[in-house]
């Protein structure tokens, strides 16, 4: 079932982990009913790096728990970094509004797309960049 293939890095701050599962996919998952603050996302950004290792990969943000997203650290998911493409991933009307809104403000430096499937992002994700 993609399990990972190193254990989880903590974000600094505590508020997820980052993982690079075996079928290559890095998986960004936040804590339940955190506020992610622009140094969360900064923290995020630097362990998707470090766990990239100087490679490209997807990238699944799984949000579907989060409480919010400040507006600065939204922008921080705009900067380029190790991921690819991107799957945001949520569960209610809200985190799509939410994603929607993100993705309309800011451009992000790779194919970005927002899912309530977790098969259909995984599926996106894997299916490379042949779009």
């Amino acid at each position: 079932m993609g399990e990972s293939s190193m254990d989880p890095m903590l974000v600094d701050g505590g508020k997820g982990t980052v993982s690079l599962r075996t079928d290559g996919i890095i998986h960004l998952a936040w804590n339940p009913r955190v506020r992610i603050e622009v140094q969360d996302a900064q923290a995020a950004m630097e362990a998707v790096n470090q766990v990239a290792g100087g490679a490209e990969y997807p990238m699944l943000v799984d949000m579907a728990t989060t409480a919010d997203v400040t507006r600065e650290a939204r922008s921080i998911f705009s900067i380029p970094c190790a991921a690819n493409r991107i799957a945001l991933l949520g569960t209610s009307p809200v985190d799509r509004v939410m994603a929607n809104f993100f993705l309309s403000v800011h451009v992000p430096p790779c194919p970005t797309r927002f899912f309530t499937s977790r098969d259909e992002s995984m599926a996106w994700l894997l299916k490379g960049n042949d779009e």
